[in-house]
């Protein structure tokens, strides 16, 4: 099983919309509104690093509202 946190900038205002439409897509396990430097935290997993890439590239930050992205693959022993 592949994880990954992802942070995100949001525009302002946007940040409830993106929350409730990241957690319609599949392999999301978390997804909170923070305060801080980034706007979205959200916990992803996946079968495969190739599918975890696509979610994220291709799913997440095409959201209408996202400003950037930082994502950290976790890493498990």
């Amino acid at each position: 099983m592949h994880s990954a946190f992802v942070l995100m900038n949001a525009e302002l205002g946007k940040e409830n919309q993106i929350v409730n439409e990241i957690k319609k897509i599949p392999n999301v396990k978390e997804v909170y509104p923070v305060y801080g430097v980034y706007d979205v935290l959200m916990v992803l997993e996946s079968d495969s690093m190739e599918l975890l890439r696509e979610t994220i590239t291709s799913k997440i930050r095409k959201l209408d509202g996202i400003k950037s992205t930082l994502t950290m693959i976790i890493v498990k022993d």
